[in-house]
């Protein structure tokens, strides 16, 4: 992973992940893979006289990594070997990370409603579960959570970001700032379905899982929802969805870092299948991310109403009232992207395969949903789809303007000589 180079910082809170693990390839054997679904909340403010942290020394490595693992890891009430190899530990709901946060010292958990309202009658079969499942589950009061162990820290590229997502590059103009600027990331490429004019409470989809291949060690690709309070340097979104890295990157995609309030017995960081294969069966999973108004809270759903957790509005700035974008898509996070130099990285989007490969063979979003403060589930009738690299990763919506859309994106990275 990138040391902090740039004036500019990512602070997030947790990321919920369901992943598919397998062994990868890269010459020095690391460990797993994961494709996951992610809950993320990213702040993106300026920030100013950064200094170089220096590395730990040989000598005190060891002790930083224990207490490390003693600050991730809370005391458990059961634990669980789950038939992958991941342990599962059912901790108290209030001696969750969350409340490390200082601004949740004194925060009374809200409970998710099992509330009909935020389902539009649609019915997606989804058949993915999480596979921790079959070993056991947690009691009443408890909620579980990947332990974190000692080779997962050694596998990060930087112990000091472990449970951080890289920082984004901007090609912000600082000499300019009140330029027609818009924030839009160095090292990430997107392709996505956006809708904005509106002041949203929520969003829903059926996201196609698949296992995408992932090239560099500090990659990472997912498919996800965000919504978004603005576009320029300063904003806030909160993002839901699955994401695969090589667990290098590691970042905010658990309960690593304190601010994601978990609520349901669903493990962030634990393996899932099935997964899609092109040409093969497909499989998905409905993601929702919805705001209680008076309180500020996004809740995060699985599954149509399964409930994992909420971003609680005390850490949050004007989002806790509404967004003004939603955006549906892929995102892949790479140093090897939008730079002159070449090779792109080999990093795919989605199932590997271009939009124009429609059903089976790209990744898709269906039922595809909004819901604005008149607290109806809707499509978006006038969404736009952008793609920033589309030789590399595209974008398309199968659907006719003002009909309900059916979206493709993805691509295979590095693909001579349209992406060279």
């Amino acid at each position: 992973m990138p040391t902090l180079s740039l004036s500019w910082s990512t602070t997030l809170s947790p990321a919920l992940f369901i992943q598919e693990k397998k062994q990868i390839s890269y010459q020095s054997a690391m460990g797993k893979v994961k494709v996951a679904i992610l809950v993320a909340m990213c702040i993106i403010s300026l920030l100013f006289n950064v200094e170089a942290i220096p590395s730990p020394s040989s000598s005190s490595l060891e002790t930083e990594i224990e207490a490390k693992l003693k600050l991730l890891n809370k005391p458990p009430v059961k634990t669980i070997k789950s038939e992958d190899g991941d342990i599962i530990d059912c901790v108290d709901i209030y001696k969750q990370p969350a409340f490390d946060h200082p601004a949740l010292k004194n925060h009374t958990i809200k409970m998710m409603a099992d509330d009909s309202s935020t389902k539009d009658g649609s019915k997606s079969e989804t058949v993915i579960f999480q596979r921790w499942q079959k070993s056991g589950s947690c009691p009443k009061g408890t909620i579980p959570i990947r332990r974190i162990l000692k080779e997962d820290l050694l596998r990060a590229s930087s112990l000091h970001r472990f449970g951080q997502k890289p920082p984004e590059g901007t090609n912000f103009n600082f000499s300019n700032p009140n330029a027609n600027n818009e924030f839009i990331p160095q090292n990430r490429s997107s392709a996505y379905l956006v809708e904005l004019g509106y002041n949203y409470i929520g969003a829903q989809a059926d996201i196609n899982v698949y296992n995408p291949k992932v090239d560099l060690p500090d990659d990472f690709t997912t498919a996800q929802i965000w919504l978004k309070n603005d576009n320029n340097p300063n904003f806030e979104s909160v993002e839901s969805g699955w994401m695969r890295d090589s667990y290098r990157s590691t970042g905010c995609f658990d309960l690593t870092c304190p601010g994601f309030i978990q609520t349901g017995q669903v493990a962030l960081g634990a393996a899932i299948a099935p997964v899609s294969s092109r040409f093969g069966p497909q499989y998905e999973i409905n993601i929702g991310i919805f705001l209680e108004p008076n309180l500020g809270n996004w809740y995060v759903k699985v599954r149509n109403n399964v409930p994992v957790g909420y971003f609680p509005g005390e850490i949050l700035g004007s989002l806790r009232h509404s967004a003004i974008i939603v955006e549906w898509g892929g995102q892949v996070s790479s140093t090897n992207i939008k730079q002159h130099e070449t090779p792109h990285t080999g990093t795919q989007m989605g199932s590997g395969g271009p939009a124009s490969g429609r059903y089976g063979n790209a990744c898709y979003m269906r039922n595809v949903r909004i819901m604005d403060y008149s607290l109806i589930i809707k499509y978006p009738e006038h969404p736009s789809t952008m793609a920033e690299e589309p030789y590399c990763y595209s974008s398309l919506n199968q659907a006719d303007y003002g009909k309900e859309p059916i979206f493709y994106f993805g691509g295979p990275g590095r693909s001579p000589p349209y992406c060279p």
